[in-house]
């Protein structure tokens, strides 16, 4: 059952193997949220769906490629959402020390002003 202090955030990237999946990692339970991840490509491990989007109070994407990709394919179920782009490349593998710096620094103080 969702507190209602709970925030849901959902972190995408390409294919949900390193950025988004470290992030949810990082992320889980930090100030009573929930946290998902999900990918935009069709190999992605899992695929973001408008159920993701609908669960979402807060988008968390890695590039400016991911938030077109969610406009194009979810704008109805966008709408009244929070899109935040963290602008973190894909060049790192995941649990990476630098990535997992680089996640807490961009998405901290949006996290922290959530709670």
């Amino acid at each position: 059952m969702r507190s209602v202090f709970s925030i849901n955030l959902l972190f995408v990237c390409s294919r949900n193997k390193w950025r988004s999946l470290t992030a949810e990692t990082i992320f889980q339970g930090v100030g009573g949220h929930e946290v998902r991840s999900a990918g935009t490509e069709e190999n992605a491990r899992i695929k973001v769906t408008a159920g993701h989007i609908g669960w979402a109070d807060y988008i968390f994407t890695m590039e400016k490629k991911h938030i077109r990709r969610l406009q194009s394919k979810f704008g109805h179920e966008l709408s009244g959402k929070q899109l935040i782009c963290l602008h973190i490349p894909d060049e790192f593998e995941y649990m990476n020390d630098d990535l997992i710096d680089l996640l807490r620094s961009s998405a901290a103080s949006y996290v922290s002003d959530l709670c």
